[in-house]
């Protein structure tokens, strides 16, 4: 009885279906009828010969054509609907071909896992330079494009899908859907996909990427400058608007690891600081990540930042050349083979050759403090200098197969600054010498990704990077020469390995090894004396972590355990990422680490080089330099409706194991030796609106840092880099669609600096004269304000020839920001000390052009 039943329910249920898929059927042939159908007609109407290959028509389905029309307006009307060429040989035969059409096209590229619009996803068309980005509702168009063209369509943390752009056509301009998947391997998804502006996105975790392919126009830079743009993050500033001192909720600049695929940097920046040394143009992305580290990556005590280069190998040869008023540049990535390619990038500056108001600027900003200036102010004395910078990279892609794939890079970038000083004796005779400054990081790296099942993958990534700071000071007047040298050779090899437990957990796990090596030599001819110190450090780790995501709860947890050979250490550094969605629109994030590190720099007010470079990496000793150490935590809500991003984070932060030294102190601490801490705590606020053409943002923190040294007196005072307040308020906007502006401003207090005391200034000790400082930190600067803006326009020369007019301003209203002040002794009045004030950049216009192929 019970088999009778269930037999009818579903003989039922079958009728049922049967009869909504016929009437289904009935209701689109209503509409369309296939191509073949329509030729038979055709035929039949005009007494005509069809002649046609069937696969060429076969799966197309047209309205059917007025029978009113004439023959030659059918076949019009048939050639307008179709991707085919109906071509009339005579009054009784027409012939049918395939032809490259040029068509226009639209779709919507949707998340298959919630059908949501995946904002900002980036359609190439194959081996072209010609594009778009999907907008809030995830729709793009594509116009004049060869009907044979492929697209690559892809969004960060999903898998990438090529699809024919034939596939697309619709000839009353219906845009079809496109759905992508998310990468098996990424639980880590993108949260906000247009944040701040276009090219930023936030991740489930925390962390910020900048994608440099669609990233888009911040107040007063002409390029994706990696470094600068992640100044526009709340609690990521500079307090001396160079990228050389890029301060992350407080901490030092040494204290942000820097990666370039996987090669550990040791510095970052042209012109001292003014200018990032990375190439953003074979930059893929950039993850800047603040706090809830992953437990594969160590040192950086304040933050992460992991730059990734292009991993794909190309069809055809994709490149670039750009012109500002300071340097070119030029990249190309070229395949070998089908699973061989090579990419390439240069830059170099011209201002060796001739000079502009921007390389004036800069120059005037970066040496105003230095030998360069103070010497040439001699009356007797003339001098010159020339400064010139450029670097390079090469990487070699080599994919063995579909589960294994091989990387090589190669980075070197390059500072030098040579000055000539000539000097009159007093016999009337002159004397000439030359004095050179050369900084240089020199990076080589290896990577290997396999897959060995669904669920089992492994990365091993070797590395060896050099940093070289060498100063050659030949001082005409004294007759002497002073050579200094601070090297760090840096070799590390890292093996990840991830297992797939199930679609919603992974759990990672490896080994890394790293060897550091520090030099630091100086050598003077007269008096004669020479001192060199290298010292190595040998690190041993193993890490692991689970990382799990369903439904509303992201959630990675895990530990590190370090083990440095050389004083029998055992560090151990847990890790906490959370984040909960309480509803749509509301969430909350739960983040914390144990971090540490052993390589430093400090300032040496004594022995810098030549006045413009005062700062030398050490390693610690476990004594008089300890293993600096970090404890972080942070909670914070986060709002998004309508593509309003609004979060709300408190931090606190206790940095231990810093030295006097490693802080540059103008005071009374200037050469002691100490060591200490910092704790930095406060609230970031983040209000972000986005749309297709504009996007607008309010950023402000909050926060107090405070140093204690219990060896002095007093033992707790304000940070250097103590900013109790920082704003920043940007707005970029999309006049046409290739004609964009941006419009910015940063307001900051100022940081703390020391006076002498008031009637008491100087104080002699033995034949040394010292400025007689008071309490430390107790004065501020004026307050900082700058306005910034930039301009954009892109154009075509053909379809795959692209370029772009660029042109940023910064400091609109060159205002005068005081970023350091300091004392001296009165070389004329021992008992007087003379102001010393660092000023920002003025008044700083830029341009660009671009060409991309």
């Amino acid at each position: 009885m019970l088999y009778s039943i269930s037999t009818m329910v579903n003989k039922v249920f079958l009728y049922i279906l049967l009869s909504v898929s016929c009437l289904g059927m009935a209701q689109t042939n209503s509409q369309t009828v296939p191509l073949e159908e329509v030729i038979t007609v055709l035929e039949t109407q005009f007494d005509v010969k069809v002649s046609y290959a069937v696969n060429d028509v076969k799966d197309i389905f047209i309205e059917k054509p007025d029978p009113s029309l004439t023959l030659q307006e059918t076949i019009a009307y048939l050639n307008s609907k179709t991707l085919l060429n109906f071509k009339l040989l005579d009054n009784r035969y027409i012939t049918v071909s395939v032809i490259d059409k040029q068509i226009s096209i639209c779709g919507y590229v949707i998340s298959l896992v919630d059908d949501s619009p995946l904002f900002g996803a980036t359609i190439a068309v194959n081996n072209t330079n010609t594009g778009a980005v999907a907008n809030t509702e995830g729709r793009f168009n594509l116009e004049n494009i060869s009907a044979n063209a492929i697209l690559t369509i892809s969004f960060l943390g999903f898998e990438t899908k090529q699809i024919a752009a034939n596939q697309l056509f619709s000839p009353n301009g219906t845009c079809k859907r496109i759905l992508l998947g998310e990468a098996s391997e990424a639980l880590n998804q993108v949260l906000i996909t247009k944040f701040l502006t276009t090219g930023l996105q936030k991740l489930i975790d925390g962390s910020t990427v900048l994608n440099t392919k669609a990233f888009g126009i911040l107040p007063g830079l002409i390029e994706p400058d990696i470094l600068q743009s992640i100044q526009a993050l709340p609690g990521v500033e500079s307090v001396d608007e160079s990228i050389a001192n890029i301060n992350v909720r407080g901490g030092t600049n040494d204290q942000n690891l820097v990666l370039w695929d996987g090669i550990k940097m040791y510095h970052s920046g042209h012109f001292f600081g003014l200018i990032s040394a990375y190439n953003p143009y074979l930059t893929e992305k950039v993850v800047v990540t603040k706090n809830g580290t992953s437990t594969q990556y160590s040192d950086g005590v304040s933050s992460t930042i992991n730059i990734f280069t292009k991993d794909k190998i190309n069809s055809k040869i994709n490149g670039g050349v750009g012109l500002n008023l300071i340097s070119a540049d030029a990249f190309v990535e070229i395949p070998i083979t089908k699973n061989v390619a090579f990419h390439l990038s240069g830059r170099r500056s011209f201002t060796d050759a001739f000079s502009t108001p921007t390389y004036d600027n800069y120059f005037d900003r970066s040496f105003q403090d230095s030998e360069i200036n103070t010497r040439s102010n001699n009356d007797n004395a003339q001098s010159s200098s020339d400064f010139l910078f450029y670097d390079y990279t090469a990487k070699l892609l080599v994919d063995l197969n579909d589960n294994h794939s091989f990387r090589a890079n190669f980075i070197s970038i390059n500072n030098n600054l040579d000055y000539a000083e000539s000097f009159t004796t007093s016999e009337n005779t002159t004397e000439s010498k030359t004095s050179n400054l050369t900084q240089n990081n020199l990076g080589y790296g290896l990577q290997w990704k396999g897959q060995w099942t669904d669920k089992f993958s492994t990365h091993i990534t070797g590395y060896y990077s050099k940093y070289n700071v060498d100063a050659t000071d030949n001082r005409v007047e004294t007759d002497q020469r002073l050579t200094q040298s601070n090297e760090v050779l840096d070799t590390g090899i890292k093996l990840n390995s991830t297992l797939t437990v199930n679609q919603n957990l992974n759990i990672l796990s490896g080994y890394q090894l790293n060897e550091t090596g520090i030099l630091n030599e100086t050598t003077v001819s007269s008096p004669q004396y020479e001192l060199t110190k290298k010292d190595v450090l040998i690190n041993h780790a193993i890490f692991s972590e689970a990382e799990y995501r369903k439904n509303n709860t992201y959630f990675r947890a895990g530990v590190r355990v370090n083990y440095f050979q050389k004083f029998d250490k055992l560090v151990i550094e847990p890790r906490l990422n959370i984040r909960q969605k309480l509803s749509n629109r509301l969430a909350l994030k739960l983040e914390g680490e144990f971090k540490n590190q052993s390589a430093t720099q400090i300032v040496d007010f004594q022995d810098d080089f030549l006045g413009v470079e005062n700062r030398r990496w050490i390693l610690a000793n476990n004594s008089s330099i300890p293993i600096a150490t970090s404890k972080q935590g942070s909670f914070g809500v986060e709002f998004n409706q309508n593509n309003l991003n609004l979060e709300v984070t408190s931090f606190y932060k206790l940095v231990d194991g810093i030295t006097a030294s490693n802080q540059g102190f103008y005071n009374n601490f200037q050469y002691v030796n100490a060591s200490g801490s910092y704790t930095a705590k406060g609230v970031e606020f983040l209000i972000n609106k986005t749309a297709n053409q504009y996007s607008t943002w309010l950023s402000y923190t909050y926060s107090t840092n405070d140093y204690e040294f219990e060896t002095f007196t007093p033992s707790n005072f304000p940070n250097n880099v103590d900013i109790r307040h920082s704003l920043s308020l940007a707005f970029n906007y999309d006049i046409l669609e290739d004609l964009q502006v941006a419009l910015g401003g940063i307001w900051r207090t100022g940081k703390p600096y020391t006076k002498p005391i008031e009637g008491n200034e100087t104080v002699q000790d033995g034949n040394t004269t010292f400025v007689n400082y008071d309490t430390p930190n107790s004065e501020r600067l004026d307050e900082f304000l700058r306005l910034d803006a930039s301009v954009n326009y892109s154009f075509e020369f053909s379809n795959a020839v692209k370029a772009s007019l660029r042109a940023g301003v910064i400091n609109l209203t060159d205002r005068k920001n005081s970023i350091n002040r300091y004392y001296e002794v009165n070389p004329n009045n021992s008992n007087e000390a003379i102001e010393i004030n660092n000023t920002s950049l003025g008044l700083t216009p830029n341009f660009s052009f671009r060409i991309n192929f």
